[in-house]
């Protein structure tokens, strides 16, 4: 039977769905360890039923730990105790501090396995960048599959850009190269954000999230360097990332955006009341971005690029979200099902398009996207009674698919995380004048290194 169990990890409060019938062989007990609340465990539970009516004497512990940094925290400390979970909801940073201890398991020996491996058909089913996160690591190793990822995108007033006839400007509509058409780039953006400025003086035009990540996308799409996974990791501290950083500090001094920090909330929080008008932010969040009672129509278009020296524009995205991360067992039979369990349970274009439904993040097959559950969410339309953005998060899906040869992932290493931090915090710092643009940058890779 199903129940929950209520207990501490560490210093965190978790809950724990098990399968328990006070018979479990703790050999044949597979803990998987993640962050599911109750809408997704709707979708996970008859997976795990399934697994367990197929495989008789096996038991899936599906345990919800906190947040992605609670996950982290507890498997850190289980690794240290020896006695590590067997798959874990991971980020890149995560899985380089567990291979520390050498804990996670090279999938490359289950994926190439002529019985119960991946065909060539299988792996090129995956979204290219997604897949290709598992390999981020410095070497020929594959510790992680991709689950549910997200990226960032650029929401936006439709019907007031839409009056002004701001909206083909913003996406490029005009330019010669059709190619370009439907693309904002950061050219585009101030362009419309001064002109919105104009029109709504006492209003902030563009809100970004997340200034970790607009940094570290910025300097993908430039080709600038930011961190390496091998040799000397730190950076960022050049002169290509210095002048975006001064780019977003001339439109912060010219009122015409905030970020997350900055504004101290989400910038989804001024956009949904109209004293913004355009809001980079993550197509996971995408119902947070949605105003109420129809107050507008939210456009969703794909982030902001650069426009290159040849004319041709860079289109790099950030890829985020969980994927899944195996770690090392003494049970070989017991590594081998936890595999069986990931391959044949949660990666199938079936059990992808029910969870990327219910969760509002991307589906990581590409099969996915001709699946009719998906297919009817992607296509979704609000009805004539109905809140025009009702379909918002279907929006955001479907623009993201739009995107998928954009993605992009960091690389990974033990302090990739503390990057991450470091260039965050040198956004605000410049952009509030707590240090000059040079000294925020040797701070940030000092604190790096300390």
């Amino acid at each position: 039977m199903k129940k929950f169990l209520i207990f501490a990890l560490g210093a965190a409060s978790v809950v724990s769905l098990a399968s328990c019938d006070g018979n479990t062989d703790p050999s044949k007990t597979i803990q998987f360890w993640h962050t599911m609340g109750a809408n997704l465990r709707e979708v996970l539970d008859p997976a795990i039923d399934q697994f367990e009516s197929e495989h008789e004497g096996w038991t899936i512990e599906s345990t919800q730990v906190g947040s992605y940094d609670d996950v982290r925290d507890q498997t850190i400390s289980y690794i240290a105790a020896g006695a590590s979970p067997d798959l874990v909801y991971c980020y890149p940073d995560h899985v380089a501090t567990y291979n520390k201890a050498g804990a996670v398991v090279d999938l490359n020996d289950y994926i190439n396995d002529p019985e119960i491996g991946y065909t060539a058909e299988e792996i090129a089913d995956f979204v290219p960048g997604y897949y290709a996160e598992g390999s981020v690591y410095g070497s020929d190793a594959m510790y992680t599959l991709p689950f549910s990822k997200s990226t960032e995108v650029l929401y936006y007033n439709k019907t007031f850009l839409d009056d002004f006839g701001l909206t083909d400007i913003l996406l490029n509509n005009n330019d010669e190269d059709e190619s370009k058409h439907g693309i904002p780039t950061w050219d585009s953006v101030y362009e419309v954000a001064k002109q919105i400025k104009q029109l709504q003086p006492n209003s902030t035009p563009l809100g970004i999230d997340s200034e970790d990540n607009f940094f570290i996308s910025t300097a993908e799409q430039k080709g600038a360097p930011y961190t390496s996974a091998t040799g000397e990791h730190y950076l960022f501290n050049n002169d290509q990332n210095k002048e975006t950083v001064q780019m977003l500090k001339d439109w912060y001094d010219e009122g015409l955006l905030e970020t997350q920090t900055t504004l101290t909330t989400y910038t989804s929080s001024i956009f949904v009341n109209q004293t913004s008008y355009m809001s980079i932010g993550s197509t996971g969040g995408a119902t947070h971005q949605k105003p109420e009672n129809s107050l507008f129509e939210v456009g969703i278009a794909p982030y902001p690029q650069f426009k290159l020296e040849d004319g041709s524009l860079s289109k790099k995205a950030i890829s985020q979200g969980p994927s899944l991360c195996m770690l090392k067992q003494d049970s070989e039979e017991k590594m081998k099902m936890t595999w069986t369990f990931i391959k044949d349970y949660l990666l199938t274009t079936e059990f992808q398009a029910q969870f990327s439904v219910a969760s509002g993040y991307n589906p990581v097959l590409l099969s996915v996207y001709e699946n009719p559950t998906y297919q009817a969410f992607l296509n979704a339309v609000p009805g004539p009674n109905e809140d025009i953005n009702n379909n918002i998060a279907a929006k955001a899906a479907k623009t993201s698919s739009d995107m998928s040869e954009y993605y992009f992932v960091s690389p990974a290493f033990d302090g990739s995380s503390a990057a991450r931090d470091a260039v965050g915090q040198l956004v605000v710092n410049v952009l509030q004048d707590t240090y000059t643009l040079d000294q925020a940058f040797i701070n940030a890779v000092r604190s790096c290194t300390r």
